[in-house]
């Protein structure tokens, strides 16, 4: 295309835009820094949304990649309907960053509203993803075609479209390192619709005297900044009220961190707590210490001296309550991701009465690091340890999954002593039943041997276990000290040992870190009638 019919293409787009004025170097300052900031608050709004729907639904991998399909589905719509709009695109463009500031910034809201109509939670879902996404796809090409004025098409193009990928950086890295555990979902989505309207308001200020209606603007920003600011301030009691139900009793501790959602609440009947990381209970009063005796007991009772124990997980302390009282028990080495929940299970009062100051204990040494990573690391040292206990979350997104595999359990492997051995966890037998077995198909595949039992809880119903070794496990060697249990007994181990038909075995593949069947199998067990 030459000069002339370039110019000529660009006359009459202004002449379809209905505007005759030039752009200042203001204009086109704030015009090209709403670019960056329309980047950054379309993708916060969908990470905002994931992250909700992962909490709430579970199974992250679906929801980010489902958010992110109909996310970029409705830019290409909204982009595509940019084209009938005509007129003043200023105004168009004020108007639209009002509309999403406050749609944006009422997600979280409506999402955690909408949850316990559970059938209503996925259109509720669908219908926000694709309002925003095709807001922001109405955005860019508005904006392109405005900043045309100022130079050539090509020159527009480049521009924005380099500012918009700037923007979607900073908006994705913003996200997880500061909005999400600084703010949280509810005052994240807020926050970022307040700065939609700053858009709006800093747009309106060099336009207003070309705007055909600015007062319709400037009273519309007024409105959506009070809602917005009425919100945020109010957004704690809005968080509070929307939370409480999701669970029966009341909240008494709630943190977001860089990882995970936690979440303590307390029976106003009987006193006991509960613990929740992203929605999935850890453990609860009433029982959890069955489950953290049939967890170490087992473990501990195995032919040997175990002096030196890591535990992966297990950040509240309860597992190493249990350790401790074995009096060969030197040093425990406890790794955990995130500080939060170990400073949580050494200040919070009813956790550090149920963990009897565990990690108060100087043979205790905590690690916040990435379990995999820890493990790859050690197997290059001279540390090794007589028994591991595996007490992780299940394995319900890909990145549990890999905690789970074989090559994990390999590395670990060669963390142990000779006589060493280890226990995990391993979810439900009767829930999940393929995951479950699952795990002990993946422990053979990394070569060893194994022992699995289980046992009944009041709170999660049949929960399972698996015992592994280099060489392989007599259950009728163990002697469980019941000095030292309220629950576990040699003959309630050997029982624990004895599967029902609908628990029984079945056959499944070994879980690996690059093809993670146990998360597909435990989502599928999950969901099954």
């Amino acid at each position: 295309m030459d000069q002339q019919t370039e110019a000529t293409t660009i006359d009459t787009d202004h002449h379809d835009v209905g505007d005759t004025f030039a752009l200042s170097r203001i204009q086109i300052a704030v015009l090209l820094v709403s670019v960056i900031v329309v980047a950054i608050s379309g993708i916060a709004y969908e990470l905002i949304i994931a992250a909700v729907s992962s909490y709430l639904i579970g199974n992250g991998v679906l929801q980010f990649s489902l958010t992110i399909g109909l996310f970029m589905l409705a830019m290409g719509i909204g982009a595509l309907l940019s084209q009938r709009i005509g007129g003043d695109l200023v105004a168009w463009f004020i108007g639209i960053e009002i509309a999403l500031s406050l749609l944006g910034g009422w997600s979280s809201s409506i999402l955690f509203w909408a949850f316990p109509g559970y059938s209503l939670y996925q259109p509720v879902s669908w219908a926000l993803i694709l309002s925003i996404g095709t807001f922001v796809g109405l955005e860019i090409p508005l904006l392109t075609r405005i900043l045309s004025r100022a130079s050539t098409w090509r020159a527009a193009i480049a521009n924005v479209l380099s500012l918009d990928y700037f923007g979607a950086l900073i908006g994705s890295v913003a996200f997880p390192l500061f909005l999400l555990p600084t703010l949280g979902l509810f005052q994240s989505a807020l926050g970022v619709a307040l700065v939609n309207v700053l858009v709006a308001v800093a747009t309106l200020i060099p336009f207003t005297s070309v705007l055909r209606t600015p007062r319709r603007l400037w009273f519309a920003a007024i409105m959506a900044s009070c809602i917005l600011t009425a919100g945020l301030l109010g957004s704690n009691w809005l968080q509070d009220r929307a939370e409480s139900q999701l669970f029966t009793s009341r909240i008494i501790f709630r943190q977001q961190t860089p990882y995970q959602r936690i979440i303590i609440t307390r029976n106003e009947r009987n006193g006991r707590i509960r613990l929740y990381l992203d929605g999935h209970l850890q453990f609860a009063q009433q029982d959890e210490y069955r489950y953290h005796e049939a967890l170490v007991h087992p473990l501990m009772s195995l032919p040997g001296v175990p002096r030196n124990v890591l535990v992966l997980g297990g950040g509240d302390g309860l597992a190493v309550r249990e350790l401790l009282k074995f009096d060969s028990v030197e040093q425990i080495d406890l790794v955990d991701i995130d500080p939060a929940v170990t400073q949580l299970a050494k200040k919070l009062g009813p956790l550090r009465r149920l963990n009897n100051d565990a990690f108060y204990d100087s043979r205790v040494t905590i690690h916040h690091q990435d379990a995999f990573n820890f493990v790859r690391t050690q197997r290059k040292g001279t540390q090794r340890w007589d028994r591991v206990v595996i007490d992780l979350p299940d394995p319900h997104d890909a990145a549990l999954a890999k905690l789970y595999s074989i090559e994990f359990y390999k590395l670990l492997a060669e963390c142990m002593s000779q006589d060493g051995a280890l226990v995990c966890q391993s979810s439900s037998p009767l829930f999940t039943r393929r995951a479950f077995w699952c795990v002990a198909e993946t422990m053979r595949g990394a070569g060893l041997q194994t022992h699995s039992y289980t046992i009944p809880l009041a709170s999660f119903g049949p929960w399972g276990f698996h015992l592994a070794a280099r060489d392989s496990i007599d259950p009728s060697m163990l002697r469980i000290d019941e000095a030292k249990t309220q629950y576990m007994t040699d003959e309630l181990f050997a029982s624990a040992s004895s599967f029902g038909k609908d628990e029984s075995r079945v056959e499944t593949v070994a879980n690996r870190l690059f093809e993670p069947t146990i998360y597909l199998y435990y989502l599928k067990d999950l969901n099954q009638p």
